[in-house]
């Protein structure tokens, strides 16, 4: 994966309702390309205080959770304790463009090199590293998609991303670097429109 970063503070703050109302205005064909939402990405930062009530966090694992949905787009919001991280993975050939309203996260890129999925085998080499901010918001760029998101110790915070797939996928392959294997696994959500799914998590984050 390479990212197209922001090279400007984004212009507006705007809370998150705000945020998808104006993300449900874009035709589908803002979502096939990278450049329209990227651009609205950096014009529109989300204030943090505003994803409250959507947020959940588990102690042992990043959370995800659901804002809002069309058939176009998801909106999910993920938290992220100090030192979680995802595996390696895709995006299933959808877009996604991602910014960090609060705190900060850093993002490893991947090369493919070798895939046979159906033999679980693969073969994938580091490449850049991109941290992930409210100033500094990223699209992936579908050539190169692979990589993994995580909150180094030494940040010393949480942190919460706000991410845009397009379309909708509840699946993707996830890559093991050290083993050179690969295979899909599915996607769920830890909560939906501010519902949480896991009897465990009642805390919300504040």
């Amino acid at each position: 994966m390479s990212a197209l970063t922001n090279p400007s503070w984004p212009a507006h703050l705007v809370s998150v309702d705000e945020f998808a109302a104006q993300l449900r205005k874009f035709p589908a064909e803002a979502f096939s390309r990278i450049d329209s939402i990227r651009e609205f990405q950096r014009r529109f930062t989300i204030s943090g205080e505003t994803l409250n009530p959507y947020l959940f966090w588990d102690s042992q694992h990043y959370t995800r959770n659901l804002i809002d949905k069309t058939s176009l787009y998801e909106l999910i919001a993920i938290c992220w304790d100090v030192g979680q991280a995802s595996a390696i993975h895709n995006h299933s050939d959808q877009n996604c463009w991602m910014a960090a309203p609060v705190g900060r996260l850093r993002v490893q890129n991947y090369r493919t090199l070798y895939q046979d999925l159906a033999r679980g085998t693969c073969r994938i080499e580091p490449i850049e590293q991109l941290d992930l901010s409210a100033e500094s918001p990223i699209a992936v760029n579908p050539l190169n998609p692979v990589h993994k998101v995580y909150n180094p110790r030494e940040f010393g915070e949480r942190a919460v991303s706000v991410h845009i797939y397009s379309r909708p996928f509840d699946s993707c392959i996830a890559y093991s670097e050290e083993q050179s294997t690969c295979g899909m696994i599915k996607l769920t959500n830890t909560s939906e429109f501010g519902m949480c799914k896991d009897p465990r998590l009642q805390a919300r984050r504040g």
